[in-house]
């Protein structure tokens, strides 16, 4: 008999599919070492992709965590990942392992174009030298930045001012208060990095803020993170732009800004801004091939700024104000800690916070119910780690599940509640717990939060000092209910603002 047309391809077919699984296999070995973390069987090639809802990661991780336990192992196509959930778990992986579990690993689909391999900012950038210099650098500006003209405390006052002024424009009618939000906290940090601000009104300033908003949207979900496992598939001709079709326009913006200040820079003249601080140390690195200090950097440097400085912030205050409305007699006891310690005549400072406990405890159970970033940015392990009694080998993605540690039920009374009372004693003194880890912990804490805790006692204690914030007549009482993205926001609401 003759052979049947394609017959001479059986045994390419054959010996691809052996090669593939043999190379699954390769990359699935260490879950047969001792000691190395449970988990849901893989599939081959895929392994736990499809058994992960991007939609809503913290519950598919609740559900995987209640079957394995705090610390469990999937296989994310052939990257291996282990899953860190509850309070000593992730404090074990953050702080007590923190110099070994500060790496990230790569991130292909996060990646910008025209960016040389150094310049990944200080967010996703791997754990080493350059890393240390440029999170030294934004660490001591943010702190030392009473250089400039005004220090960042009256920045954030000022504008708190200005939304205000904007709330009131809308004369007590029906208004979704995001955008309003976006912009003010938007403007604090464009104060910081390019010492300027744009009126709420400016056309150039809302389509910034809409393109920032439409990336974000982007890069969540499971495209980026199907992206990231299967690097392979980003060489495939121009599919990295139809998954990410605004990357380049949002790289674009920050290229601009910093074209336009760069024509107004004196090296003579002290630094306005984090951008002149930023071309004064690229100056003095000129000739030092090893410096961090460079123009690719610098675009990373502000577009992680930019970014993570706005919408953490922005969409925690979009939280706080829903939970305002959700409940009013929170509200009433915030607005009179504000008229006992601050009254109507001067605007709220950060030396009143010592004086404001249920104000701080408010704020601060905003951030814990909110629950804005459920998982953490991923680390991963530059040596052999043992976490809990398992090993975990050197190479593997480390995810900590911080939403386990905000709604702990070991640590917290109503954890899947909003509960002011949280964070205060029975003689109703504020007080702080360990598993308030919004910020993340260890090594790679947000380097913001400094700012952070400003922008949201300043901005919340001037909303509740000028209004009374309420469901608009006629409409149903919103929910609480989550919108599963970067960060996690509140389903969209309207409110009234009634000045007080």
């Amino acid at each position: 008999m003759g052979l049947l047309p394609g017959d001479g391809l059986w045994p390419v077919a054959i010996f691809t599919v052996i090669f593939i699984l043999l190379v699954d296999l390769m990359h699935r070995r260490q879950r047969w070492t001792a000691r190395y973390p449970p988990g849901p069987v893989p599939w081959p090639v895929l392994g736990n992709l499809l058994q992960v809802d991007y939609q809503n990661t913290p519950q598919s991780f609740h559900k995987l965590r209640c079957r394995y336990g705090d610390v469990f192992s999937l296989q994310m196509a052939w990257k291996p990942v282990v899953v860190i959930s509850g309070l000593k778990a992730v404090h074990e992986v953050l702080v007590t392992c923190g110099e070994d579990t500060a790496d990230r690993p790569p991130l292909p689909a996060y990646e910008n174009p025209g960016f040389g391999p150094k310049s990944k900012g200080v967010v996703l950038a791997p754990y080493g030298p350059e890393w240390r210099e440029q999170r030294r650098f934004c660490v001591s500006t943010l702190r030392n930045f009473g250089l400039g003209r005004k220090s960042l405390e009256q920045w954030v006052t000022e504008e708190a001012g200005h939304l205000c002024d904007a709330f009131s424009d809308q004369a007590g009618s029906p208004f979704n208060p995001k955008t309003l939000l976006n912009k003010s906290v938007c403007n604090v940090i464009a104060s910081l990095i390019y010492a300027q601000r744009f009126e709420y009104g400016d056309p150039y300033f809302t389509s910034i803020l809409k393109i920032i908003e439409e990336h974000l949207e982007d890069v969540s979900g499971f495209i980026p993170e199907a992206l990231n496992m299967l690097p392979v598939l980003l060489r495939i001709p121009g599919l990295a732009d139809k998954a990410f079709p605004r990357k380049k326009v949002f790289m674009a913006i920050f290229e601009n800004l910093l074209s336009e200040h760069k024509m107004t820079w004196d090296p003579a003249q002290p630094p306005r801004d984090l951008t002149d601080a930023f071309l004064a140390e690229v100056e003095k690195a000129k000739g030092n091939p090893e410096s961090s200090f460079n123009d690719e950097n610098l675009h990373m440097v502000v577009a992680d700024l930019f970014t993570a400085g706005m919408v953490t912030t922005s969409t925690t205050l979009s939280w706080a104000l829903l939970l305002m409305i959700l409940h009013p007699d929170v509200q009433r006891r915030v607005q009179q800690e504000i008229d006992e310690v601050i009254g109507q005549a001067r605007r709220p400072e950060m030396a009143d916070q010592a004086c404001m406990p249920y104000t701080n405890a408010v704020v601060h159970e905003v951030q814990r119910f909110a629950d804005i970033a459920p998982v953490n940015f991923p680390h991963m392990v530059s040596r052999d780690i043992e976490v809990q009694g398992f090993r975990i080998p050197k190479g593997t993605t480390l995810i900590t599940n911080l939403s386990s540690v905000l709604k702990d039920e070991t640590v917290w009374e109503k954890p899947l509640q909003f509960h002011p009372e949280h964070f205060l004693d029975a003689q109703g003194y504020f007080v702080k717990h360990e598993a308030f880890m919004p910020f993340s912990a260890g090594r790679r804490v947000c380097l913001g939060e400094p700012l952070a805790r400003m922008e949201l006692f300043l901005f919340f204690s001037c909303l509740l000092q000028r209004f009374s914030f309420s469901v608009p007549d006629g409409q149903p009482r919103p929910s609480d209910h989550r919108v599963f993205a970067i960060p996690v926001a509140p389903s969209p609401y309207q409110l009234c603002a009634v000045v007080r």
